[in-house]
């Protein structure tokens, strides 16, 4: 029996601490949720890696370093609506249930999705729900957020996902260019998201989330 509370007390203090990621909220949630609970059997001993963790056909499991300097960025509030897009198997989302009023999570694999609502019940999270659908479509009808998360490399953001975001919102992308990436956090003012950098980090493009050839003439 392998002792994955150790291993996550030592993902906190050797991978998460260590990239200046210090708030109580994100602490307090990545030591108390069981990332091995939501990985696929085959992969258990690898879920606290420090690295992203494949998945199959092109979607990872963010490292723990990535996803927690992004929710460092966003600075969640305990009254927020937050919209995390690309759950997987549902870790992202049970983290942020533990920082944010309600999270609505969206999965387009059905077979991941059912697999994320099954580990969030059985880990007692109960202010998250699974919507299935297009990744690139978000849940407007859930909508609209306090802000947004995508679990994945982007090259280019949906509007629809932009119009998901409330008033003062904030948005958090890992854009990618070729194998390189950095994190930006997109603040939202009437019809217009300003973007700026957080960090670096890479993670594979999700689909739909390449950049559109533009119409020429």
């Amino acid at each position: 029996m392998s002792d994955f509370f150790a291993r996550r007390t030592m993902m906190v203090d050797n991978q998460v601490r260590p990239s200046d990621v210090t708030k109580f909220p994100i602490i307090d949630a990545m030591l108390n949720v069981a990332r091995e609970d939501f990985v696929p059997a085959t992969k258990r001993e690898a879920a606290y890696l420090g690295e992203n963790l494949d998945l199959g056909d092109g979607r990872v499991l963010l490292e723990p370093r990535t996803l927690a300097k992004m929710l460092d960025a966003l600075a969640i509030g305990t009254d927020e609506l937050i919209l995390d897009v690309g759950c997987a198997m549902g870790y992202s989302a049970a983290v942020i249930a533990h920082m944010a009023e309600a999270v609505v999570a969206v999965e387009e694999d059905e077979a991941m999705a059912t697999e994320a609502q099954e580990a969030l019940s059985q880990s007692g999270v109960d202010n998250a729900m699974v919507h299935i659908g297009p990744l690139t479509e978000g849940a407007p009808g859930q909508g609209p957020y306090d802000a947004i998360i995508v679990q994945g490399g982007v090259a280019q953001v949906p509007q629809a996902l932009c119009d998901q975001l409330k008033e003062g919102g904030h948005i958090a992308c890992l854009f990618m260019e070729g194998a390189l990436g950095e994190v930006r956090i997109g603040h939202k003012q009437g019809d217009q998201i300003t973007w700026r950098r957080a960090f670096n980090a890479s993670a594979p493009v999700l689909d739909g989330f390449d950049r559109q050839p533009e119409f020429q003439l």
